[in-house]
């Protein structure tokens, strides 16, 4: 997994990496490269910097990242620059940072870019077990509508992974049925397509837009591909709220994530303020670190909160 990001770095950058022993390379979360300083190799609970006095990321480091990212077209790279991101093959995700260009007051493109935040996408089959459960509701057997909750790194994305290739296979241990899915992959992180293709497991059922828009692609699928479920990532906008509104009315299930340590905290936002108050979601579970990334903290029930009232 990780040799296919390794071409994206200069040669110091790559033999740092290729340093790290095999345990440390399966717990990595996240490789930082900033110019003027060490790289930093994040893991769930500690750093590790390379270690060469003479060696720091340099400008023509970051450049080479840059042309390497976008296969020596930055213009055709423009659209990621401004978004601030691009993900990779494979699901990886590499953040961006450094000098804004503003047109009108809004951000147009970052450059230089200084620095580079690389996050590893990697799939655990069996993440979302845990959940399953509390998503799944056996009396009408159907997939509840739910939201996971949590701040960055709570492993969010990596169980709505695993409940979407559960919900497509079925499992015959709980005795659920496969469903057909649907998955609006905006930044290409829960399937990890390449040219369309989802490069992780997620089953035979599922059916994925890749790059597009959330609130679109919602709406996309239900007119095209009739899910019996929808699975989204990182819910946030006004648009997107409608799009959940109308899946509703049309009858489909959906799953989807969105930041924020509980439920009283993300239902003081004005986006879920109106979700929670035209009962979108059936299930809210809180998601974190300990004792590992995807831990469930609580599962909440909107409808017997006080929010509600």
């Amino acid at each position: 997994m990780l040799r296919d990001l390794l071409r994206l770095f200069p040669q110091p950058v790559q033999s740092f990496i290729e340093s790290l022993r095999t345990a440390e390379l399966e717990e990595l979360e996240e490789i930082r490269l900033r110019v003027g300083q060490p790289v930093e190799c994040l893991f769930a609970s500690r750093s590790v910097y390379s270690t060469n006095p003479l060696y720091r990321f340099s400008v023509a480091d970051a450049s080479y990242v840059l042309n390497q990212l976008s296969q020596y077209s930055l213009y055709a790279f423009e659209e990621e620059l401004q978004k601030g991101y691009i993900t990779v093959a494979g699901g990886h995700r590499v953040g961006l940072a450094g000098k804004t260009v503003l047109e009108n007051g809004a951000v147009q493109t970052i450059r230089p870019v200084s620095s580079f935040n690389v996050r590893i996408a990697r799939q655990k089959i069996g993440a979302a077990e845990q959940v399953i459960d509390k998503l799944y509701d056996r009396q009408t057997r159907s997939w509840q509508n739910a939201l996971l909750i949590g701040p960055p790194q709570t492993g969010k994305t990596t169980v709505l992974r695993d409940v979407a290739r559960i919900v497509s296979t079925g499992s015959k241990k709980n005795h659920i049925p496969s469903c057909k899915v649907g998955i609006v992959d905006e930044r290409s992180e829960i399937a990890g397509c390449v040219a369309g293709v989802p490069q992780h497991e997620l089953g035979v059922r599922v059916d994925v837009l890749d790059g597009c828009p959330k609130a679109e692609g919602m709406m996309m699928l239900i007119r095209s591909m009739s899910p019996d479920v929808l699975i989204v990532d990182e819910i946030g906008r006004e648009e997107d709220a409608k799009a959940i509104l109308e899946a509703r009315h049309a009858g489909v299930s959906l799953i989807a994530t969105a930041h924020g340590h509980t439920l009283e905290e993300v239902a003081k936002r004005p986006v879920f303020k109106g979700l929670f108050e035209q009962e979108a979601f059936t299930c809210v579970i809180e998601l974190g670190k300990s004792p590992h990334p995807g831990s469930i903290k609580r599962v909440r029930r909107p409808q017997q909160t006080r929010i509600m009232r």
